[in-house]
C-alpha cells in the first residue's frame, strides 16, 4: 500500500490537557496533494496560561464564543477521518494525548500499519513526521517543524500553501491549521526523494513509531 494510494490525515491542536483543545487544524493529502483542509476555534474547558497564550496566540476570550471540541459531531468527524487512512502528526505524542483526552477510542477502523487486515479502535499508529525525519536523517541536530521547513527548503511554499487555505491572522507557526500543512508538506517533500517514492503506509507507520518492541511487533505481523 503505497503511500499515495489512501488518505492520509494530518492534525495539529493548538492548546493542553489543561484548557482542552482551543484550535484544531485538519489537511488531508491524497495523491501527494492537498485533498481538503478544515480548522476552527473551540473553547476552553480549563484555564488557558499566560504562558501558552503567548505562544499560540489563543486566550480564553478569543474562543469563548466557539463550540467546544469534544461534540458529537466532531467525534463523528475525527473518527470517520481514522476510518480512512492513518492520522499524522509533528511528534504526535501531544495529538495522541489530546484527541484521547476527548474520546478514548475511535471507532473500529483498520490497522494500517498491518496493511489494513486488522482492525483497531485506537487513534493510532500515527504517522510521525518528527520522528521519520529524526530516523531517515540522523545527523540532523533539530527536528523542530520550522526548523526542518527552512532546512529542506520548504517555507516559500509553505506560505503559498498558507494563503489558500489558513484564516487570516492564523498563517504563523503555532496557529493548527498551518502546523498541520507544514507537517503534511514534510512528508510530500520527502515523498518526492527518488529514494522514497515508493515508501508504504506501513513503513511510514512503522518508522515513526519510536518504541523498538512496537516497531518489531508491527513488522512481524505485517510478515503474517
Amino acid at each position: 500500500m503505497r503511500w499515495t494510494e489512501i488518505p492520509i490525515h494530518f492534525i495539529d491542536f493548538e492548546g493542553s490537557i489543561a484548557s482542552g483543545i482551543l484550535e484544531y487544524g485538519v489537511v488531508t493529502l491524497r495523491g501527494g496533494r492537498v485533498e481538503r483542509t478544515r480548522t476552527r476555534f473551540c473553547r476552553a474547558t480549563g484555564r488557558v496560561r499566560n504562558e501558552d497564550a503567548a505562544i499560540h496566540g489563543l486566550t480564553a476570550g478569543l474562543v469563548a464564543h466557539s463550540e467546544s471540541f469534544a461534540t458529537d459531531g466532531e467525534f463523528a468527524y475525527f473518527a470517520g477521518l481514522r476510518e480512512t487512512g492513518p492520522l499524522g502528526a509533528h511528534f504526535a505524542h501531544a495529538e495522541n494525548s489530546l484527541i484521547k483526552s476527548a474520546w478514548p477510542y475511535s471507532r473500529q477502523s483498520p490497522d494500517f500499519a498491518r496493511g489494513g487486515s486488522h482492525a483497531t479502535a485506537e487513534w493510532g499508529p500515527w504517522i510521525d513526521t518528527g520522528r521519520l525525519y529524526a530516523e531517515v536523517f540522523p545527523q540532523l541536530k533539530s527536528c523542530r517543524l520550522e526548523t526542518l521547513v527552512a532546512a529542506f527548503g520548504l517555507q516559500a511554499e509553505l506560505d503559498l500553501m498558507a494563503a489558500e487555505h489558513c484564516p487570516e491572522g492564523r498563517r504563523r507557526y503555532h496557529a493548527a491549521l498551518y502546523d498541520a500543512l507544514a507537517a503534511a508538506l514534510l512528508l510530500v517533500s520527502l515523498g518526492r526523494r527518488p529514494e522514497f517514492s515508493n515508501m508504504t503506509v506501513p513503513w511510514l507507520l512503522q518508522t515513526s513509531t519510536a518504541n523498538p518492541e512496537k516497531r518489531d511487533a508491527m513488522r512481524q505481523e505485517e510478515l503474517f
